[in-house]
């Protein structure tokens, strides 16, 4: 009996677990590395020469029914020929019982501090203003009778939320900064206290070089992303390297990201001893730009000891580009052209 009461906690506790670590907004995966950091910097709407829009797909353990999956749309242009520049994003997450839907307008300004657009010195603001709402579906969690912490029922809520974010590229430079989830939000989560884990505050920040040799034909961006939760304190951080190769019709690129946990879970290991175990991810990267329209694959890899399950995380993006202007900037910067 007693085995049977800490299997179902252990479970109740996962679910609490999982649903918690959803309930965040737009998850921060490694699909802004396949020509989209407009998901996570509001700021870079509108930054190309191109209006831009981006679907992606991300699927886990394609033989599970409740699997974690995510479908992102994007789409950003500049306003005119003006400095101004609006995005949207809509969004479904999935993650067992838990599910959240989104979507968000943004407004972006971006000011350029060189004497002409010949050279690439600019420094630009976002903010945007979405709604999401959260779902619990309980539905199924009293086949085994009753339990009074348990409705029964699909719960639900919605709520208003902001990200604010900044830029700024020099030449073959960048670097970027945001606040996710800038205000609080209830949820449905509640532990067993009865307190909600209203603060889905994240920090996020990025830069990284381009490198090219002679020809230019050959590109070479090194680059890093920082992740700060501040409820939970957890924070982690992508090491990123892209290789592009400029064609006639277009461009093509590879890349390798690892993504590092400095928050340590603690198990058992088989002789009974307490082990520390640290979140890692190994995501390879393929992407080709044809002709405006772009395709890009990645898969992660978690290379941990213990794990639930062996599958990786398949994300495939879909786009096309739209409105272009004349290329504008002397440099090889393949997020701006």
């Amino acid at each position: 009996m007693d085995f049977r009461k800490n299997i179902l906690y252990f479970s109740l506790f996962c679910l609490t677990f999982l649903s918690a670590n959803a309930q965040e907004g737009l998850p921060i995966y490694s699909d802004y590395l396949t020509d989209n950091y407009y998901l996570l910097y509001p700021s870079m709407a509108g930054v190309s020469n191109c209006g831009k829009v981006r679907v992606t797909g991300r699927q886990q353990w394609f033989d599970h029914e409740k699997a974690p999956q995510l479908q992102t749309i994007s789409v950003n242009t500049r306003i005119g020929d003006s400095r101004s520049a609006i995005g949207a994003i809509v969004f479904n997450d999935m993650n067992g019982y838990h599910s959240q839907t989104g979507a968000y307008l943004t407004y972006a300004h971006h000011i350029l501090f060189s004497r002409s657009e010949l050279d690439l010195d600019m420094l630009s603001f976002g903010i945007s203003a979405g709604m999401i709402q959260y779902k619990l579906d309980e539905t199924s969690f009293l086949a085994g009778g009753f339990d009074p912490i348990i409705a029964g029922v699909e719960q639900s809520a919605t709520d208003f939320n902001i990200d604010f974010g900044f830029s700024y590229q020099y030449l073959e430079f960048y670097a970027h900064a945001s606040i996710k989830n800038l205000l609080n939000n209830d949820g449905i989560n509640f532990n067993e206290q009865g307190l909600s884990y209203n603060n889905l505050r994240t920090y996020l920040f990025s830069t990284g070089y381009l490198f090219s040799d002679a020809s230019e034909e050959w590109n070479f961006e090194p680059s890093v992303m920082f992740a700060y939760k501040d409820a939970t304190q957890e924070t982690f951080l992508d090491t990123n390297f892209k290789v592009y190769k400029e064609t006639d019709f277009g461009r093509i690129w590879a890349g390798l990201s690892y993504r590092r946990s400095f928050d340590g879970a603690e198990y058992l290991n088989s002789d009974d001893q307490v082990q520390t175990q640290k979140l890692e991810y190994i995501t390879p990267l393929l992407g080709l730009e044809f002709d405006g329209f772009v395709f890009a694959y990645n898969y992660s890899y978690q290379s941990n000891s213990v794990v639930f399950d062996n599958g990786g995380y398949h994300q495939l993006t879909l786009g096309f580009n739209f409105g272009c202007r004349k290329e504008q900037y002397d440099c090889n910067c393949p997020w701006i052209k």
